[in-house]
């Protein structure tokens, strides 16, 4: 497989919902407890970027496989377009997962078993969404296992995998007995730092499965708009929105995040009017890209100001 092909495979240019989680993790735990671990940082992140590349080829293999039409399958999905042979396919999503598989004991060496736990869990929603006789993406629940599973599973685990003796959490096996703990209060803070992520990668599924509801309806994929109808749909795509605004000052007044966040407030006019845009208009081709510049939008100047934080 060419290289160009594979990252046709893998989306490549996909993997930013991945990577703003990761950076606003890793600024946080720099922010809050001035903390940073290149070696187990550089891990985390190889096998996260690698994990993600895997759910994507898994979920274009899943999708030639169980597309009912012929022409669908050979014009919307990248296996058929390149003729790529599907045993090449299989063969790199396994050497992929390896991989992914193998850091992440690496770093669970390096921390608790804490993170194998939540690592396995990451690991299970990212194959089962698209793998399996039911894949969680053809249920109406793809947009709360993606937002949950990459815009808080990748943030805690960045902050962890640094804080890791901040007593976050603990997860220990001594002789017979099993230990575990939780600062339920960082771990609501970390939640409500990851809400920008999870809200924004939440709504680029949902924005993905109002554009595809008919074309998801003849290939049996019955996803969220199309049991509570394309109308409370785009509602739904504006709250999203409102609440993730909502978070970032919540967190500020809080004191979790520091008050140059607010200047996140600053991107509302240009997601208002894209909002306003796919409210008018849903296509794949046209709209749809306004959920990813949403996103970049609200992660990116959070991330920013996060840096500017840590700096000063």
């Amino acid at each position: 497989m060419t290289l160009p092909t594979f990252l046709k495979l893998v989306e490549i240019r996909t993997k930013l919902a991945s990577l703003f989680p990761f950076l606003i993790g890793l600024l946080f735990v720099i922010y809050r407890y001035d903390m940073f671990e290149p070696l187990n940082t550089a891990i985390f992140f190889s096998a996260m970027l690698l994990f993600d590349l895997t759910t994507t080829a898994i979920n274009n293999y899943m999708d030639y496989k169980k597309a009912l039409s012929d022409d669908y399958r050979r014009q919307s999905n990248i296996i058929g377009q390149e003729n790529i042979p599907e045993k090449r396919v299989v063969a790199t999503i396994i050497t992929m997962l390896a991989i992914a598989s193998l850091l992440g004991i690496w770093l669970v060496f390096r921390t608790d078993l804490f993170v194998l736990v939540i690592g396995m869990l990451c690991f299970a929603i990212g194959i089962f969404y698209t793998f399996g006789p039911i894949p969680l993406s053809r249920m109406p629940l793809g947009e709360v296992f993606s937002g949950v599973t990459m815009g808080f599973g990748i943030t805690f685990l960045a902050i962890y995998v640094n804080a890791a003796n901040q007593r976050i959490a603990h997860l220990g096996w001594t002789g017979r007995m099993i230990t575990f703990e939780m600062d339920v209060l960082l771990l609501l803070e970390i939640f409500l730092v990851s809400l920008p992520c999870i809200l924004t990668i939440a709504n680029i599924m949902l924005a993905n499965n109002i554009c595809d509801l008919e074309e998801d309806i003849a290939n049996k994929r019955f996803t969220l708009p199309y049991y509570i109808g394309r109308k409370h749909a785009l509602l739904l795509f504006h709250l999203l929105y409102v609440l993730t605004f909502a978070a970032i000052v919540t967190a500020v007044l809080l004191q979790v995040l520091p008050v140059y966040a607010l200047l996140v407030c600053l991107v509302l006019i240009p997601i208002t009017k894209s909002i306003r845009r796919f409210r008018q208009k849903q296509s794949k081709l046209e709209t749809f890209p306004l959920s990813l510049k949403n996103m970049m939008l609200v992660n990116g100047t959070m991330a920013i100001t996060l840096l500017v934080s840590v700096i000063l």
